[in-house]
């Protein structure tokens, strides 16, 4: 705990970290608690159940809540306690705030939630498939009585076999928590002591969300900022999303230098907290919504989200690969593909854990024929594209069950593609039939100068990021057996497949 000089009571930070107990980690720590002191804060920094300085048995998020609810009651007491309560961290201990965000007795008065949403079931289950780079990466990080550096060779040992339980097994060991995130799905009862029941809704205060456009929380940040502006009691709440993967800086093309994402997830904290905990020292408050635009490179302020002036433009799948705003003109328009579970397509960067995550130099069109690509033509003038993407695809298969995945990059004038925004959707079909489905690519914003093309990227798999569906029908976690899918993409007038791009006008 650090104190200020001369104050015998003063408002409080709380964080709840979920780490080792090494002498970096004390560092860090204490250099913040330090910094916050300085300003007039009483500092507190509390090991999680099994780490840093705390007893028990580590489980990553499941007892958040509980001992959360404990740690408040216990601050409630103290000498020093003046009931003004700030809380920060993100991620793990991002969560640790959702936990307790409901809390009105000894109730928080403001959080600072970085790179984690409400529910964390979506984070692990995005769209139906199973987030493997990202809950692997975590797993082998984290097992047992300590933090590792996590090796990717053996990350990819493990990622690259069946069934998918056994990820863990075979990178290193059998880690009962990863068994637990891959067997349980979105509505799973397991859900319940993490997620809680809409908590973004149900937050007694304002928050401070700071998001990255390469992290995977983003999409669920971007809900939760949505049902907390709607509530009287967290209206207040703000929203900043900058070039950062999972507490990862990005290494934007061309642009030598980095944002980083550790000053940036402290500096907001001088205003946000004295702002709304009423410290003396208060400096300008914070825009309602502050992005980083990527290609231009700046930082901007706006006043909502999604921005009221986008123009949701459909950009349509065409003949030959073409991607444009104006729609098929054909009818009975098909683009066929072959999805062999065994021959993954194999990832390259997006909202991921860990270090191959962000912005990375994509495939060529044409390099692998599981994988559909649509260009468009080279824009006549700059184009502006920020807010949530979503691309409807009509499709057909016979499997019982596969995934369709689409990925959004842009090709430079000399022609190398870079990924903006990705996702997936699971399900089950009736074979042979026609069916419309929508695939949540996130969010983004970016510009991209005359003489770029935009290019949507079409297939059934993006390995390691997501498992790999067997198409059997099987149980995904469990199933050992796969066959292969002859995958359709319809792009007819009757059936037109296109994505939906949040223009922003000059």
């Amino acid at each position: 705990m650090h104190r200020p000089i001369g104050l015998d009571k003063a408002p409080t930070i709380l964080i709840r970290i979920p780490f080792t107990n090494t002498l970096w980690n004390r560092v860090q720590s204490d250099s913040i608690a330090r910094f916050w002191a300085a300003r007039g804060y009483t500092v507190v920094v509390q090991g999680t159940r099994g780490r840093y300085r705390s007893s028990g048995e580590f489980y990553p998020l499941m007892h958040e809540r509980a001992d959360g609810i404990e740690t408040l009651r216990w601050l409630a007491q103290q000498p020093w306690y003046d009931g003004r309560l700030a809380m920060w961290g993100g991620s793990a201990f991002g969560h640790t705030q959702w936990a307790v965000s409901d809390q009105r007795s000894q109730g928080v008065k403001v959080f600072f939630v970085h790179i984690a949403s409400s529910r964390f079931q979506n984070f692990f289950h995005p769209g139906g498939a199973f987030a493997l780079e990202s809950g692997l990466y975590w797993a082998l990080q984290s097992y047992g009585d300590r933090d590792r550096n996590v090796d990717m060779e053996a990350l990819d040992r493990g990622a690259n076999g069946f069934p998918v339980i056994e990820a863990d097994d075979r990178a290193a060991t059998n880690i009962p928590f990863f068994d637990d995130w891959v067997r349980e799905g979105p509505g799973s009862s397991y859900w319940d002591p993490i997620d809680g029941q809409d908590r973004a809704r149900n937050a007694v205060a304002p928050m401070l969300l700071l998001a990255g456009w390469y992290d995977p929380f983003l999409p669920g940040m971007l809900r939760d900022f949505d049902a907390l502006t709607s509530s009287p009691a967290s209206a207040g709440s703000r929203l900043i999303i900058g070039p950062y993967s999972h507490a990862r800086e990005i290494d934007w093309p061309g642009t030598p230098d980095k944002i980083p994402y550790r000053r940036g997830s402290v500096e907001p904290t001088i205003s946000w907290f004295d702002e709304q905990l009423g410290v003396g020292n208060a400096v300008r408050p914070l825009p309602r919504v502050r992005i980083f635009v990527l290609g231009a490179n700046v930082w901007r302020d706006e006043n909502e989200w999604p921005l009221a002036r986008t123009r949701f433009t459909p950009f349509y799948l065409r003949t030959d690969g073409a991607l444009g705003p104006d729609g098929p003109s054909t009818r009975d328009a098909v683009d066929q593909f072959r999805y062999d579970p065994m021959s993954p397509v194999p990832t390259r960067g997006g909202a991921m854990l860990g270090p191959r995550a962000g912005v990375a130099l994509q495939d060529p069109p044409g390099a692998r024929g599981d994988v559909l690509s649509y260009v468009s033509a080279p824009l006549q003038g700059s184009m502006e594209v920020t807010g949530p993407i979503k691309a409807t695809l009509w499709v057909a298969t016979d499997a019982p069950s596969t995934d369709f995945t689409a990925k959004l990059s842009f090709v430079t004038r000399d022609g190398a593609s870079y990924n903006l925004a990705d996702g997936i959707v699971r399900r089950n079909y009736v074979p042979g039939e026609r069916t419309e489905i929508e695939i949540d690519l996130g969010a983004t914003s970016v510009v991209l100068a005359a003489g770029m093309r935009l290019r949507l990227d079409i297939s059934s798999s993006n390995h390691p990021r997501f498992d790999r569906n067997p198409n059997t029908g099987e149980n995904v976690a469990t199933a050992k057996r796969t066959t292969v899918a002859n995958q359709t993409i319809v792009r007819s007038v009757d059936a037109p497949s296109r994505i939906l791009l949040p223009l922003i006008p000059d």
